[in-house]
């Protein structure tokens, strides 16, 4: 079981742990979720989300500006 992470120049396929969430994930990348949003097969999606079989992850980091 698997599934794709897309962020910056990172697009590869990652073993996929049991009730593994978004915000596991954000965790074992060091990212803090203040500043990265997550898109799950293409749609917004919060931290507490489990990652399932085959899903595609895509982290998006926030800019801000002033």
């Amino acid at each position: 079981m698997n599934f794709r992470l897309k962020f910056k120049d990172i697009d590869e396929n990652r073993d996929l742990k049991e009730n593994y969430t978004i915000n596991d994930l954000l965790n074992e990348l060091n990212l803090s979720s203040q500043t990265i949003v997550a898109k799950k097969n293409g749609e917004l999606t919060i931290e507490e989300s489990i990652i399932n079989d085959g899903d595609e992850i895509n982290l998006v980091q926030i800019i801000y500006g002033g």
